[in-house]
């Protein structure tokens, strides 16, 4: 038996013992952990695979093992995604830690927040979010002006951030700040990292149309952050905060922590779209129009799915570049047309808001439709995704 059928064979019996039952099921968003304790998953089990994998360095198992990794090779890596899939396991650890700050920090980071932080982040010990946008500054995000004022030893903070998903449950956030107003817009900016408890830090919920709020509006009032809290070089840090994107963007950290279809899991319903078009459409031969738009639908999520896994196998490197914007945007207009036909296929059933005519999936679904609309502004709106595209990928004018 080869070293690689040795892996499977191992993996794939490693698995069988450890995964707990509960856990080889769809996400259910209240179980979800994505690090820190301000925020608890609802399933206790939810802690023992995250111990268990973190353990084996398989909640980041691409990363260096001195990191929390595994130091797993390419081929490795897609054979654990392979054997996770197969059981149906659920990802043992989200958020922005794993999938955006992590990365980032081991490209750009010093070997002593390197050694403060990934280990950390691969044992989801501490929950992050992002502090870009600003009221404004959104799609033009270099136009920031939270300040970071040197004060010898250490930096001053102050300003506001919004749209910052999470900041009132994270540990510690990841923020592009101005460092020299006397320079173009893009060359002053850096890229620090702070704790969320720090004096002069608050933050705002914003509540959404679809009754959450994931959303807040961060403020800081004379936030000190040590200098070893920068990352990258002073002034320099839109080149790292571009970098991140690219991670978010990507989504091969999701791939990576198992969660093939990274954020179009949350969009799936409890039966697959054939079989919901069977349950509100019936036998009915007036909507073969609207069966083609879900077979083409699935089809694109098929297909994007395995190019991003044939985006792992054939990199080169742990960095992807512009062309990850193809993904982001694929994504955005996917989700958007899928949850469309979720609610066409339901009918007046797939608008419920609340109400005992309705069941629990179908309001569900109905606030998660209304919710994605948003995706295709955050992280970066289409039209970014497609300028980006036609600079940086296809070689095209200003």
């Amino acid at each position: 038996m080869g070293a690689l059928q040795t892996f499977r064979a191992t993996t794939r019996e490693w698995l069988a013992i450890n995964c707990p039952q509960s856990m080889r099921s769809r996400m259910v968003a209240e179980e979800q952990v994505n690090g820190g304790n301000k925020r608890r998953s609802t399933n206790p089990d939810a802690y023992v695979w995250l111990d268990r994998m973190a353990e084996k360095g398989w909640t980041v198992p691409h990363w260096p093992s001195q990191y929390g990794g595994a130091d797993l090779s390419t081929d490795e890596l897609l054979i654990l995604l392979d054997e996770l899939q197969r059981i149906g396991a659920r990802p043992p650890l989200a958020g922005m830690g794993v999938t955006m700050i992590g990365p980032t920090l081991l490209e750009y980071g010093s070997e002593e927040q390197k050694t403060q932080h990934l280990p950390a982040i691969a044992r989801g010990e501490f929950a992050w979010c992002q502090g870009y946008s600003e009221p404004g500054a959104g799609s033009d995000l270099a136009s920031l002006q939270t300040s970071a004022e040197d004060r010898g030893d250490h930096f001053l903070v102050n300003g506001a951030k919004i749209w910052t998903s999470g900041a009132s449950h994270a540990d510690w956030m990841f923020c592009l700040v101005r460092t020299d107003r006397a320079a173009p817009k893009h060359e002053g900016i850096s890229f620090i990292v702070f704790s969320m408890d720090s004096a002069g830090v608050t933050t705002r919920p914003i509540e959404m149309l679809n009754g959450q709020s994931p959303f807040c509006q961060t403020f800081f009032d004379n936030v000190r952050v040590p200098k070893a809290n920068l990352v990258g070089k002073l002034n320099h840090g839109w080149t790292v905060g571009k970098r991140l994107l690219q991670h978010e963007r990507s989504g091969l950290a999701a791939l990576a922590s198992a969660d093939m279809a990274g954020p179009m899991e949350r969009i799936k319903p409890s039966v697959p779209l054939n079989e919901l078009a069977e349950r509100y459409l019936g036998d009915s031969t007036s909507d073969r129009a609207l069966r083609r738009e879900v077979v083409a639908n699935e089809m694109l999520k098929r297909a994007f799915v395995l190019t991003q896994q044939r985006a792992v196998a054939e990199s080169e490197a742990d960095t992807p570049g512009a062309a990850t914007s193809i993904f982001k945007y694929v994504e955005a207009n996917y989700v958007k047309e899928q949850l469309d036909l979720q609610v066409r296929m339901r009918g007046s059933q797939g608008l419920g808001w609340q109400g005992d005519a309705f069941d629990a999936e179908e309001i569900a679904m109905c606030r998660l439709w209304l919710e994605a609309k948003s995706i295709s502004i955050a992280g970066g709106s289409n039209e970014v995704q497609l300028n980006i595209i036609a600079k940086r990928v296809l070689g095209l004018p200003d």
